[in-house]
């Protein structure tokens, strides 16, 4: 394949991967964005393979071949709540890849016959490359972690961990004028150097990141790999890697803006973690009231006695795999001609839009699904909010005390309801680490067990 039809499947591609974010910003062309991406991506990695520098393909389609069905195993074996796990280790892999590339492209021979400011700039470039791709490894690896419960949830916290952070900064800013200053290949001690030093960099930055904050995590480690996959890009002057790099990078840091927007809280303040520490009773509000149970019988009777009904979806809901026989029990109640609603918050889950690829597996038409804003307004005409596995994203205590470290934090004000069911298995916090006031309101109840089983026992009910 010569240059020019490579550069016209480069481009093509590129328009197809902007056509796939562009899907992907609703759920009703979610599906045909992921085609796009598909092939958009396919064209990409023909294109490269067959181009004029490329030798080896035998290899090479072994490689991919190898990679494919890896691929297709882990896509049919993970569940969906392991999607946010998932996605935080294919970051940890780009990361690897911009490494990789770094340390390859300052020891291929070709680098040495560079000259003058195009040396020092592509020596920058493989700098910044380790370095991003780096970070993004090892806090890939530690968010993984942290959302399958191999490591700790709570914020690290430690005396002076911000003067570290700035110290190992400066440390690599001084290594960055050594290693542009060395002659050949003499500069990969302080490369490797600061490869560790990133690498550490990576690993304190999430551990400091508390577990409420982990949906912005991964997408800012998403963020972290698009900008590796652009340098990457500029180190193998591969024009289509950068485009896809920046768009990843930008969408990334786009979605992580808002949703920080969303949990009131800066994009610095997450960085710098600290979120969903314990917070003693001095400053926190002493909650008042009594919890009520209620069973399977009077939460039928009181789906059967509403006209207006909102489901409100949380992680406890994934991880019971309940959305199907909730779909079930809304065709039930939308049948007996009752309004049903759900209403999805930004960060419910532990993925961006984790809520909505569960009601979309399971079917559930896109019209009765709704974003927290969209429903804010008139909850208070609602006759019953059920919720299903959620906890932070409808705990009064974001606006009401100040005290709280969720406080500020837009959430789906579901107490301003006639009557709330919860179901949940226990009284035990969420992932915030927090008490919940909305368990002690006078309209609200609590369905204890399973979630799945709880709604198959309602749908026998009903």
């Amino acid at each position: 394949m010569n240059a020019g039809i490579q550069t016209v499947a480069y481009l093509f591609a590129s328009v197809l991967f902007i056509l796939s974010l562009g899907g992907l910003a609703s759920q009703e062309s979610a599906k045909r964005g992921n085609f796009f991406g598909m092939i958009g991506m396919a064209i990409a990695i023909i294109a490269t393979v067959l181009g004029t520098s490329v030798a080896g393909h035998g290899f090479i389609a072994l490689a991919i071949g190898i990679a494919a069905l890896i691929g297709v195993a882990v896509a049919i074996k993970v569940e969906m709540t392991a999607m946010p796990q998932l996605v935080a280790m294919l970051h940890s892999f780009v990361g690897l890849a911009a490494v990789l590339v770094g340390f390859g492209s300052y020891l291929d021979p070709h680098t040495a016959t560079l000259t003058g400011a195009a040396h020092s700039i592509h020596l920058i470039e493989i700098f910044i490359g380790i370095f991003i791709g780096a970070i993004t490894l090892t806090g890939s690896i530690v968010a993984w972690g942290k959302l399958q419960g191999k490591i700790m949830s709570k914020p690290l916290r430690y005396f002076g961990r911000h003067t570290i952070n700035i110290a190992l900064l400066i440390g690599s800013i001084y290594l960055c004028v050594r290693f542009l200053n060395a002659q050949g290949t003499t500069g990969l001690p302080e490369l490797l150097i600061m490869t560790g030093i990133a690498c550490f960099i990576g690993i304190i930055l999430v551990m400091a990141i508390g577990g409420a904050d982990m949906p912005v995590v991964v997408s800012m480690l998403n963020s972290y790999s698009g900008w590796a996959a652009a340098a990457a890009g500029f180190m193998l002057s591969n024009d289509l890697l950068i485009v896809v790099g920046a768009l990843v990078g930008s969408s990334g840091a786009i979605l992580s803006y808002i949703m920080c927007k969303a949990m009131n809280r800066s994009f610095i303040s997450v960085i710098l973690g600290g979120f969903g520490e314990s917070v003693s009773s001095s400053s926190a509000k002493e909650i008042e009231g009594e919890v009520l149970s209620i069973n399977h019988n009077e939460v039928a009777n009181l789906l059967e006695e509403a006209n207006s009904v909102m489901i409100v979806p949380g992680y406890g809901m994934a991880v019971a795999k309940a959305q199907y026989p909730v779909y079930e029990m809304v065709k039930t109640l939308r049948e007996k001609g009752k309004n049903v609603r759900f209403a999805i918050h930004p960060v419910a889950g532990r993925l961006p839009g984790h809520m909505n690829v569960l009601l979309a597996e399971a079917n559930v038409p896109y019209d009765i699904v709704f974003e927290m804003d969209e429903v804010n307004g008139d909850i208070e005409s609602v006759d019953l909010v059920l919720i299903i596995g959620a906890n932070d994203i409808v705990n009064p205590a974001a606006l009401d005390d100040e005290g709280s470290p969720i406080y500020g934090m837009p959430v789906i004000e579901a107490w301003r309801a006639k009557k709330v069911v919860v179901m949940k298995r226990s009284m035990a916090a969420g992932y915030a680490g927090i008490e919940n006031p909305l368990f002690y309101k006078e309209n609200t109840r609590m369905l204890y067990g399973d979630a799945k089983m709880s709604v198959d026992s309602l749908n026998v009910e009903l």
